[in-house]
Parts: C-alpha cells; structure tokens; sequence
C-alpha cells in the first residue's frame, strides 16, 4: 500500500476544515437573521392588533358615555353577532 491513512493535518485538510467551518457559521447567522425577522413581523402584527383593540374599546367607552348604547345593548347575543360579522368573523358550515 503506496498511501497511509493518518498522515496529519495537510494544507489542503485545513482548508477544507476552515471552509466547512464558514459555510456553517453563515449559514447559522442567515438561520438566526430569518428568526429574528419573522419574530419582528410577529411583534409588529401583535401591536396592530392590540392597537385596534383599543381603538373599539375606546369607541365602545365613548357609545356608553354617550348614551348612545348600553352595556345591556352591546352585550346582547344579536348586536355580538353583528359586530363579529362586521369584523370577518365567519361561521361554521
């Protein structure tokens, strides 16, 4: 056998080593940067949602103090059908 198996660490074995080990560490940074982003989109969502929430609270808020609704008349079954309707609510076949 012309060849032996465990001669060392070769140039050519380090360079393969170091490039293996960058494709790896970028390809954990891309990994962590998609996480990131889509963990700020879910953030973004969550704080419009939120920030719609509280503009019906305050719209409801304002009706009572109006007198224009009471909280009887918003808590019915028919006006909670209604405003989920309004709001894309859908109901099962």
């Amino acid at each position: 056998m012309s060849g032996r198996r465990g001669e060392g660490l070769t140039d050519e074995k380090i360079r393969r080593i170091a490039a293996g080990g960058t494709a790896a560490g970028v390809l954990l940074i891309l990994f962590l940067v998609v996480i990131l982003i889509v963990q700020f989109v879910q953030i973004g969502i969550a704080n419009r949602r939120s920030a719609e929430y509280d503009d019906a609270i305050r719209q409801y808020e304002q009706l009572l103090q109006n007198g224009e609704a009471t909280l009887e008349t918003l808590q019915a079954e028919e006006t909670l059908r209604e405003l989920a309707i309004q709001n894309g609510w859908t109901f099962p076949d």
